[in-house]
């Protein structure tokens, strides 16, 4: 890491839970040689965001399998102290104390676990990709109005997935088959697409994990043939570990990407603005198919102005490169019922707008509602980012609105 890299520094906490003795612990303390992070290079401002854990926990069947042992060299190269095999394989002691008090001690928790077969099986993910596949859950960042928020039960903690061949093997068995992308006029040439970040923000962990690295370089050198490709999203800069690997052209990095006013006040823990979009060019100059996923967009006073600067902006960081592989993802603010209560219990200060009576009630054919913008809302910024987008990004390929 440069010394001019920020990081969250680590503290030196309490044990979550009696640590286990040397004699009985799983995890090969010897000396190890694994890649390990790339240093974090600096953005435009000197600054590179990395997420560092007070705390990592390791399950006991996880610490049994070799990709923990890359994870918790990483771990220690970025200086958490605090890391421990657990007993069993339930991540225990986030729950004491209350409700802040948990979700403080959860957001700054890794959990190394083994993903069981039900997070293995590749599920379907219209709009974005044939298919999905988690490398973990949970997220490091503070976004207060999380997607996740009444998704995953539990405290919010990061759950990396030890078992990295078993999660890939995905890719392998689901090649070729899906309705988004594969065989489709309009995505068609994508292949087959997995998802990588529905569950997580994979980059903000990877300088701990090496997960998205190693799966970038399978796809990129063919290890699962021809059909698949890669996605996934992310609101962090440290994409130092990236520009080298053999993508193949394989994996489409899109940024989340936002109004200044939307991002400074509700995305904390994050990479700023200008180092997304910094990021972004790095990783298009390297030849990687790159992304915006605009959300979520929020029609907030002079929202016109702030949308056009991001998008000149984008425009901007991108003149000069050639052949940009560019797609814009739109997607507008919506909440339900249990994702409220989670936010408002995690952010009780919010100045999130949350009214259902200034929403439009939208339910699924399972029963379940969402609170979307009206209609007349709705339109006008489908309207303005449809011509927005073609306009100040003529190069630029919108895949969805919602």
């Amino acid at each position: 890491m440069t010394p001019s890299a920020a990081v969250v520094a680590p503290s030196v906490p309490q044990p979550l839970e009696p640590p286990v003795p040397a004699s009985v612990a799983l995890v090969d303390r010897a000396p190890r040689t694994p890649a390990g992070p790339a240093p974090a290079e600096a953005g435009p401002d000197g600054a590179v965001r990395r997420w560092i854990p007070r705390h990592v926990r390791i399950t006991r069947s996880a610490a049994e399998l070799p990709h923990t042992r890359e994870i918790v060299a990483r771990c220690e190269a970025a200086g958490v102290q605090d890391i421990e095999v657990l007993r069993g394989d339930q991540v225990t002691g986030l729950r004491e104390g209350n409700e802040r008090e948990v979700y403080a001690r959860a957001k700054s928790t890794l959990a190394v676990v083994v993903a069981p077969p039900s997070v293995r099986k590749p599920q379907p993910i219209p709009p974005s990709a044939d298919w999905r596949i988690d490398l973990a859950r949970g997220c490091p960042a503070h976004c207060q109005y999380c997607y996740l928020a009444g998704s995953l039960a539990g405290p919010p903690v990061t759950r990396a997935y030890a078992n990295l061949d078993e999660v890939l093997d995905g890719i392998r068995t689901h090649a070729g088959r899906g309705a988004v992308t594969s065989g489709t006029a309009d995505r068609g040439h994508e292949g087959t697409t997995f998802e990588l970040s529905c569950y997580t923000d994979p980059l903000g962990i990877e300088h701990l994990t090496g997960s998205l690295a190693e799966a970038i370089t399978r796809v990129g050198t063919g290890c699962y043939g021809d059909a698949p490709s890669l996605r996934f999203t992310t609101k962090f800069d440290d994409v130092a570990g990236l520009t080298g690997l053999p993508h193949g052209g394989r994996t489409r990095v899109r940024f989340s990407v936002n109004a200044d006013e939307v991002a400074g006040r509700f995305e904390g823990g994050t990479a700023r603005m200008p180092q997304r979009l910094h990021a972004l060019g790095r990783l298009a100059r390297a030849g990687y198919p790159v992304g915006l996923t605009i959300a979520p967009v929020m029609p907030v006073p002079g929202w016109q102005e702030s949308y056009g600067s991001l998008l000149d902006r984008v425009a901007a960081e991108l003149a000069g490169v050639p052949d940009v592989d560019l797609t814009a993802e739109i997607i507008t603010h919506r909440f339900t019922p249990a994702s409220k209560d989670v936010l408002l219990g995690w952010y009780p200060a919010t100045r999130l707008e949350m009214d259902e009576d200034r929403r439009r009630a939208k339910r699924s054919k399972f029963g379940g509602v969402k609170y979307v913008y009206p209609a007349d809302v709705m339109a006008d910024l489908r309207g303005w980012f449809s011509d927005a987008v073609a306009t100040r990004l003529p190069g630029a390929r919108l895949l969805y609105w919602t």
